[in-house]
Protein backbone atom coordinates (compact mmCIF):
# COMPACT_ATOMS: atom_id res chain seq x y z
CA UNK A 1 0.00 0.00 0.00
CA UNK A 2 2.86 2.37 0.69
CA UNK A 3 4.17 2.11 -2.86
CA UNK A 4 0.78 2.81 -4.40
CA UNK A 5 0.12 5.81 -2.20
CA UNK A 6 3.57 7.24 -2.99
CA UNK A 7 3.12 6.70 -6.71
CA UNK A 8 0.05 8.88 -6.64
CA UNK A 9 2.06 11.95 -5.61
CA UNK A 10 3.82 12.11 -8.97
CA UNK A 11 0.54 11.69 -10.81
CA UNK A 12 -1.09 14.35 -8.64
CA UNK A 13 1.59 16.79 -9.75
CA UNK A 14 0.78 16.00 -13.38
CA UNK A 15 -2.98 16.35 -12.87
CA UNK A 16 -2.37 19.75 -11.30
CA UNK A 17 -0.22 20.84 -14.25
CA UNK A 18 -2.90 19.58 -16.64
CA UNK A 19 -5.76 21.53 -15.06
CA UNK A 20 -3.65 24.71 -14.80
CA UNK A 21 -2.78 24.44 -18.49
CA UNK A 22 -6.44 24.02 -19.40
CA UNK A 23 -7.53 26.96 -17.23
CA UNK A 24 -4.94 29.27 -18.78
CA UNK A 25 -5.88 28.17 -22.28
CA UNK A 26 -9.60 28.65 -21.82
CA UNK A 27 -9.17 31.91 -19.91
CA UNK A 28 -8.04 33.50 -23.17
CA UNK A 29 -11.68 33.34 -24.33
CA UNK A 30 -12.61 35.78 -21.55
CA UNK A 31 -11.30 39.23 -20.73
CA UNK A 32 -7.75 38.65 -19.56
CA UNK A 33 -4.31 40.17 -18.91
CA UNK A 34 -2.08 40.35 -21.98
CA UNK A 35 0.44 37.83 -20.67
CA UNK A 36 -2.21 35.08 -20.74
CA UNK A 37 -2.03 35.03 -24.55
CA UNK A 38 1.64 34.05 -24.58
CA UNK A 39 1.65 31.78 -21.52
CA UNK A 40 -1.70 30.10 -22.17
CA UNK A 41 -1.42 29.49 -25.91
CA UNK A 42 -0.03 25.98 -25.34
CA UNK A 43 -2.55 25.23 -22.62
CA UNK A 44 -4.46 22.96 -24.99
CA UNK A 45 -1.82 20.34 -24.22
CA UNK A 46 -3.34 20.00 -20.75
CA UNK A 47 -6.10 17.89 -22.29
CA UNK A 48 -3.48 15.68 -23.93
CA UNK A 49 -1.83 15.22 -20.54
CA UNK A 50 -5.21 14.20 -19.09
CA UNK A 51 -5.56 11.69 -21.94
CA UNK A 52 -2.14 10.17 -21.21
CA UNK A 53 -2.97 9.94 -17.50
CA UNK A 54 -6.36 8.34 -18.18
CA UNK A 55 -4.92 5.83 -20.61
CA UNK A 56 -2.27 4.82 -18.10
CA UNK A 57 -4.44 4.68 -14.99
CA UNK A 58 -7.42 2.89 -16.50
CA UNK A 59 -5.37 0.34 -18.43
CA UNK A 60 -3.10 -0.31 -15.42
CA UNK A 61 -6.17 -0.96 -13.28
CA UNK A 62 -7.53 -3.45 -15.81
CA UNK A 63 -4.18 -5.18 -16.38
CA UNK A 64 -3.60 -5.59 -12.63
CA UNK A 65 -7.12 -6.92 -12.11
CA UNK A 66 -6.59 -9.47 -14.84
CA UNK A 67 -3.27 -10.58 -13.35
CA UNK A 68 -4.72 -10.91 -9.85
CA UNK A 69 -8.11 -12.44 -10.66
CA UNK A 70 -7.51 -13.92 -14.12
CA UNK A 71 -10.52 -11.95 -15.31
CA UNK A 72 -11.88 -8.43 -15.71
CA UNK A 73 -15.18 -7.57 -14.03
CA UNK A 74 -17.08 -5.32 -16.39
CA UNK A 75 -19.75 -4.72 -13.79
CA UNK A 76 -17.23 -3.47 -11.22
CA UNK A 77 -15.41 -1.33 -13.75
CA UNK A 78 -18.53 0.34 -15.12
CA UNK A 79 -20.00 0.96 -11.67
CA UNK A 80 -16.80 2.74 -10.64
CA UNK A 81 -16.74 4.82 -13.81
CA UNK A 82 -20.45 5.62 -13.57
CA UNK A 83 -20.27 7.04 -10.06
CA UNK A 84 -17.01 8.88 -10.79
CA UNK A 85 -18.06 10.52 -14.07
CA UNK A 86 -21.84 10.75 -14.39
CA UNK A 87 -23.09 12.66 -11.30
CA UNK A 88 -20.82 15.69 -11.66
CA UNK A 89 -21.09 15.69 -15.44
CA UNK A 90 -24.88 15.57 -15.59
CA UNK A 91 -25.15 18.16 -12.83
CA UNK A 92 -23.10 20.47 -15.07
CA UNK A 93 -25.30 19.62 -18.06
CA UNK A 94 -28.30 20.46 -15.87
CA UNK A 95 -26.80 23.86 -15.03
CA UNK A 96 -26.11 24.70 -18.66
CA UNK A 97 -29.55 23.73 -19.93
CA UNK A 98 -31.60 25.04 -16.99
CA UNK A 99 -29.86 28.31 -16.15
CA UNK A 100 -28.92 30.31 -19.26
CA UNK A 101 -26.98 32.82 -17.16
CA UNK A 102 -24.43 30.07 -16.42
CA UNK A 103 -23.53 29.77 -20.10
CA UNK A 104 -20.30 31.41 -21.19
CA UNK A 105 -21.82 31.64 -24.68
CA UNK A 106 -25.37 31.42 -26.00
CA UNK A 107 -25.82 28.35 -28.20
CA UNK A 108 -25.51 24.77 -26.93
CA UNK A 109 -25.25 21.53 -28.84
CA UNK A 110 -28.43 19.38 -28.66
CA UNK A 111 -28.88 17.76 -25.27
CA UNK A 112 -28.89 14.25 -26.77
CA UNK A 113 -25.26 14.76 -27.78
CA UNK A 114 -24.31 15.48 -24.18
CA UNK A 115 -26.38 12.56 -22.86
CA UNK A 116 -24.85 10.10 -25.33
CA UNK A 117 -21.30 11.50 -25.02
CA UNK A 118 -21.13 12.14 -28.77
CA UNK A 119 -20.86 15.93 -28.67
CA UNK A 120 -17.28 15.80 -29.97
CA UNK A 121 -18.52 14.70 -33.41
CA UNK A 122 -19.84 17.47 -35.63
CA UNK A 123 -19.18 20.10 -32.97
CA UNK A 124 -19.40 23.56 -34.53
CA UNK A 125 -17.37 25.52 -32.00
CA UNK A 126 -18.02 28.82 -33.78
CA UNK A 127 -21.83 28.78 -33.51
CA UNK A 128 -22.38 26.18 -30.74
CA UNK A 129 -19.36 26.67 -28.52
CA UNK A 130 -21.09 26.66 -25.13
CA UNK A 131 -19.76 23.85 -22.87
CA UNK A 132 -17.60 22.83 -25.84
CA UNK A 133 -14.92 21.56 -23.47
CA UNK A 134 -17.11 18.52 -22.81
CA UNK A 135 -15.67 17.12 -26.06
CA UNK A 136 -12.74 15.58 -24.17
CA UNK A 137 -15.09 13.89 -21.68
CA UNK A 138 -16.88 12.32 -24.63
CA UNK A 139 -13.60 10.81 -25.82
CA UNK A 140 -12.77 9.56 -22.33
CA UNK A 141 -16.21 8.00 -21.88
CA UNK A 142 -15.95 6.25 -25.25
CA UNK A 143 -12.52 5.01 -24.16
CA UNK A 144 -13.94 3.67 -20.87
CA UNK A 145 -16.62 1.83 -22.81
CA UNK A 146 -14.36 0.24 -25.42
CA UNK A 147 -11.08 -0.62 -23.65
CA UNK A 148 -12.42 -3.25 -21.19
CA UNK A 149 -14.41 -4.93 -23.96
CA UNK A 150 -11.35 -4.94 -26.21
CA UNK A 151 -9.20 -6.50 -23.48
CA UNK A 152 -11.83 -9.17 -22.79
CA UNK A 153 -11.52 -10.17 -26.44
CA UNK A 154 -7.73 -9.94 -26.76
CA UNK A 155 -6.41 -11.27 -23.43
CA UNK A 156 -7.55 -14.89 -23.87
CA UNK A 157 -5.98 -15.03 -27.36
CA UNK A 158 -2.44 -15.03 -28.71
CA UNK A 159 -3.11 -11.61 -30.15
CA UNK A 160 -2.51 -10.11 -26.72
CA UNK A 161 1.20 -10.86 -27.19
CA UNK A 162 1.16 -8.25 -29.94
CA UNK A 163 -0.65 -5.62 -27.90
CA UNK A 164 2.26 -3.18 -28.25
CA UNK A 165 2.06 -3.48 -32.03
CA UNK A 166 -1.70 -2.99 -31.83
CA UNK A 167 -1.42 0.23 -29.81
CA UNK A 168 1.27 1.61 -32.11
CA UNK A 169 -1.04 0.81 -35.03
CA UNK A 170 -3.88 2.67 -33.29
CA UNK A 171 -1.68 5.75 -32.92
CA UNK A 172 -0.63 5.41 -36.57
CA UNK A 173 -4.30 5.16 -37.54
CA UNK A 174 -5.02 8.41 -35.69
CA UNK A 175 -2.21 10.20 -37.50
CA UNK A 176 -3.43 8.83 -40.84
CA UNK A 177 -6.96 10.01 -40.06
CA UNK A 178 -5.60 13.52 -39.52
CA UNK A 179 -3.75 13.41 -42.84
CA UNK A 180 -6.95 12.39 -44.61
CA UNK A 181 -9.01 15.03 -42.80
CA UNK A 182 -6.47 17.71 -43.66
CA UNK A 183 -6.40 16.80 -47.34
CA UNK A 184 -10.16 16.32 -47.54
CA UNK A 185 -11.48 19.28 -45.55
CA UNK A 186 -8.76 21.76 -44.54
CA UNK A 187 -6.40 22.20 -47.45
CA UNK A 188 -7.18 25.25 -49.53
CA UNK A 189 -9.33 26.89 -46.84
CA UNK A 190 -8.40 30.48 -46.01
CA UNK A 191 -6.70 30.33 -42.61
CA UNK A 192 -8.03 33.79 -41.74
CA UNK A 193 -11.66 32.76 -42.15
CA UNK A 194 -13.95 31.41 -39.41
CA UNK A 195 -14.66 28.43 -41.67
CA UNK A 196 -11.04 27.30 -41.36
CA UNK A 197 -11.19 27.12 -37.58
CA UNK A 198 -14.66 25.57 -37.59
CA UNK A 199 -13.48 22.82 -39.95
CA UNK A 200 -10.17 22.35 -38.18
CA UNK A 201 -11.80 21.84 -34.79
CA UNK A 202 -14.63 19.75 -36.21
CA UNK A 203 -12.54 17.44 -38.40
CA UNK A 204 -9.14 17.27 -36.66
CA UNK A 205 -9.22 18.52 -33.07
CA UNK A 206 -12.44 17.10 -31.63
CA UNK A 207 -13.15 13.64 -33.19
CA UNK A 208 -12.18 10.59 -31.18
CA UNK A 209 -10.48 8.80 -34.08
CA UNK A 210 -8.11 11.74 -34.61
CA UNK A 211 -7.23 12.11 -30.92
CA UNK A 212 -6.14 8.61 -29.87
CA UNK A 213 -2.45 9.49 -29.40
CA UNK A 214 -2.57 10.46 -25.73
CA UNK A 215 -4.78 7.57 -24.66
CA UNK A 216 -2.65 5.19 -26.74
CA UNK A 217 0.61 6.34 -25.15
CA UNK A 218 -0.95 5.99 -21.70
CA UNK A 219 -2.23 2.48 -22.40
CA UNK A 220 1.10 1.47 -23.93
CA UNK A 221 2.96 2.68 -20.84
CA UNK A 222 0.53 0.84 -18.56
CA UNK A 223 0.96 -2.39 -20.54
CA UNK A 224 4.76 -2.25 -20.52
CA UNK A 225 4.90 -1.42 -16.82
CA UNK A 226 2.72 -4.45 -16.09
CA UNK A 227 4.10 -7.04 -18.49
CA UNK A 228 7.72 -6.05 -19.26
CA UNK A 229 10.03 -6.40 -16.27
CA UNK A 230 12.92 -4.92 -18.26
CA UNK A 231 10.91 -1.84 -19.16
CA UNK A 232 9.73 -1.43 -15.57
CA UNK A 233 13.28 -1.71 -14.18
CA UNK A 234 14.54 0.84 -16.68
CA UNK A 235 11.78 3.27 -15.71
CA UNK A 236 12.35 2.75 -11.99
CA UNK A 237 16.09 3.39 -12.31
CA UNK A 238 15.99 6.44 -14.57
CA UNK A 239 13.20 8.66 -13.31
CA UNK A 240 14.95 12.04 -13.50
CA UNK A 241 16.53 11.22 -16.87
CA UNK A 242 13.09 10.35 -18.25
CA UNK A 243 11.73 13.62 -16.91
CA UNK A 244 14.52 15.60 -18.55
CA UNK A 245 13.99 13.76 -21.84
CA UNK A 246 10.24 14.40 -21.61
CA UNK A 247 10.76 18.13 -21.03
CA UNK A 248 13.17 18.36 -23.99
CA UNK A 249 10.70 16.54 -26.23
CA UNK A 250 7.88 18.76 -24.97
CA UNK A 251 9.92 21.82 -25.91
CA UNK A 252 10.37 20.38 -29.40
CA UNK A 253 6.64 19.64 -29.52
CA UNK A 254 5.82 23.24 -28.65
CA UNK A 255 8.15 24.40 -31.42
CA UNK A 256 6.43 22.09 -33.90
CA UNK A 257 3.02 23.26 -32.64
CA UNK A 258 3.91 26.95 -32.58
CA UNK A 259 1.18 27.39 -35.18
CA UNK A 260 -1.38 25.05 -33.66
CA UNK A 261 -3.43 24.56 -36.82
CA UNK A 262 -0.56 24.23 -39.28
CA UNK A 263 -0.35 21.03 -41.32
CA UNK A 264 2.76 19.80 -39.49
CA UNK A 265 1.27 20.49 -36.07
CA UNK A 266 -2.10 18.99 -37.03
CA UNK A 267 -0.58 15.73 -38.24
CA UNK A 268 2.43 15.22 -35.96
CA UNK A 269 1.84 17.62 -33.07
CA UNK A 270 -0.61 15.55 -31.01
CA UNK A 271 1.66 12.51 -31.27
CA UNK A 272 4.77 14.43 -30.23
CA UNK A 273 2.97 16.00 -27.28
CA UNK A 274 1.62 12.60 -26.20
CA UNK A 275 5.05 10.95 -26.41
CA UNK A 276 6.56 13.83 -24.42
CA UNK A 277 3.98 13.47 -21.68
CA UNK A 278 4.49 9.71 -21.81
CA UNK A 279 8.11 10.15 -20.75
CA UNK A 280 7.09 12.63 -18.04
CA UNK A 281 4.45 10.15 -16.85
CA UNK A 282 7.12 7.44 -16.61
CA UNK A 283 9.17 9.81 -14.47
CA UNK A 284 6.16 10.45 -12.24
CA UNK A 285 5.79 6.73 -11.45
CA UNK A 286 9.53 6.08 -11.07
CA UNK A 287 10.76 5.83 -7.45
CA UNK A 288 14.08 7.39 -8.55
CA UNK A 289 12.49 10.66 -9.71
CA UNK A 290 11.89 13.84 -7.74
CA UNK A 291 8.27 13.85 -8.99
CA UNK A 292 7.62 10.53 -7.27
CA UNK A 293 9.35 11.50 -4.02
CA UNK A 294 8.00 15.04 -3.68
CA UNK A 295 4.84 15.18 -1.60
CA UNK A 296 2.56 18.20 -1.82
CA UNK A 297 -0.74 18.79 -0.06
CA UNK A 298 -1.59 21.50 -2.59
CA UNK A 299 -1.18 19.36 -5.70
CA UNK A 300 -2.94 16.45 -4.00
CA UNK A 301 -5.97 18.66 -3.36
CA UNK A 302 -5.93 20.32 -6.77
CA UNK A 303 -5.63 16.92 -8.44
CA UNK A 304 -8.67 15.70 -6.50
CA UNK A 305 -10.62 18.77 -7.64
CA UNK A 306 -9.40 18.74 -11.24
CA UNK A 307 -12.39 16.91 -12.76
CA UNK A 308 -14.95 19.17 -11.09
CA UNK A 309 -12.95 22.28 -11.95
CA UNK A 310 -12.67 21.14 -15.56
CA UNK A 311 -16.42 20.69 -15.81
CA UNK A 312 -17.46 23.98 -14.24
CA UNK A 313 -14.68 26.49 -14.86
CA UNK A 314 -16.03 28.26 -17.96
CA UNK A 315 -19.42 28.89 -16.42
CA UNK A 316 -17.86 30.08 -13.17
CA UNK A 317 -15.40 32.43 -14.88
CA UNK A 318 -18.29 33.83 -16.92
CA UNK A 319 -20.38 34.46 -13.78
CA UNK A 320 -17.50 36.13 -11.92
CA UNK A 321 -16.70 38.45 -14.80
CA UNK A 322 -20.38 39.30 -15.23
CA UNK A 323 -20.41 40.23 -11.54
CA UNK A 324 -17.31 42.38 -11.99
CA UNK A 325 -18.95 44.14 -14.94
CA UNK A 326 -22.11 44.76 -12.91
CA UNK A 327 -20.11 46.52 -10.20
CA UNK A 328 -17.99 48.28 -12.85
CA UNK A 329 -14.79 46.56 -11.77
CA UNK A 330 -11.87 45.78 -14.07
CA UNK A 331 -12.19 42.31 -15.61
CA UNK A 332 -8.99 42.09 -17.64
CA UNK A 333 -6.39 42.53 -14.92
CA UNK A 334 -4.52 40.08 -12.70
CA UNK A 335 -6.84 40.64 -9.73
CA UNK A 336 -9.82 39.49 -11.77
CA UNK A 337 -7.79 36.47 -12.92
CA UNK A 338 -6.93 35.50 -9.33
CA UNK A 339 -10.54 35.90 -8.20
CA UNK A 340 -11.79 33.81 -11.13
CA UNK A 341 -9.31 31.00 -10.53
CA UNK A 342 -9.97 31.00 -6.79
CA UNK A 343 -13.72 30.84 -7.46
CA UNK A 344 -13.14 27.90 -9.82
CA UNK A 345 -11.44 26.07 -6.95
CA UNK A 346 -14.35 26.91 -4.65
CA UNK A 347 -16.67 25.52 -7.33
CA UNK A 348 -14.60 22.34 -7.35
CA UNK A 349 -14.92 22.10 -3.56
CA UNK A 350 -18.69 22.49 -3.88
CA UNK A 351 -18.83 19.64 -6.41
CA UNK A 352 -16.62 17.50 -4.20
CA UNK A 353 -18.70 17.72 -1.04
CA UNK A 354 -22.20 18.11 -2.48
CA UNK A 355 -21.97 15.70 -5.42
CA UNK A 356 -18.85 13.55 -5.52
CA UNK A 357 -18.61 12.44 -1.88
CA UNK A 358 -22.30 11.41 -1.51
CA UNK A 359 -22.14 9.46 -4.76
CA UNK A 360 -18.88 7.88 -3.64
CA UNK A 361 -20.79 6.44 -0.68
CA UNK A 362 -23.41 5.07 -3.07
CA UNK A 363 -20.63 3.60 -5.21
CA UNK A 364 -19.20 1.74 -2.22
CA UNK A 365 -22.64 0.31 -1.41
CA UNK A 366 -23.20 -0.72 -5.02
CA UNK A 367 -19.82 -2.47 -5.18
CA UNK A 368 -20.50 -4.37 -1.94
CA UNK A 369 -23.66 -5.83 -3.47
CA UNK A 370 -21.72 -7.49 -6.30
CA UNK A 371 -18.92 -8.92 -4.17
Amino acid sequence: MKENSERLYGLDHLRTVAIILVLLYHYRAFKHPGWIDSIGRFGWTGVDLFFVLSGFLISSQLFKENECNRKISLKTFYIKRFFRIFPAYFFTVFLYFTFPFFREREALSPIWKFVTFTQNYGLDVISRGTFSHAWSLCIEEQFYLILPLLLLILIPTRLFRYFVVFIIAVIGFSMTARVIAWNEFIIGTDTASPDFWKLWYMKIYYPTHTRLDGLGIGVLTGYLMQYSSGFKKTVEANGNRLFFLGIVLLGISFWVCNEQASKTASIFGFTLVAVSFGFILMAAVSPSSFLYRTKSYITAQLAALSYAVYLSHKGIIHLVQEGFDYFKLETSDNISLIVCLFTCILGGVFYRFVIEKPFSVLKTKALKRIV
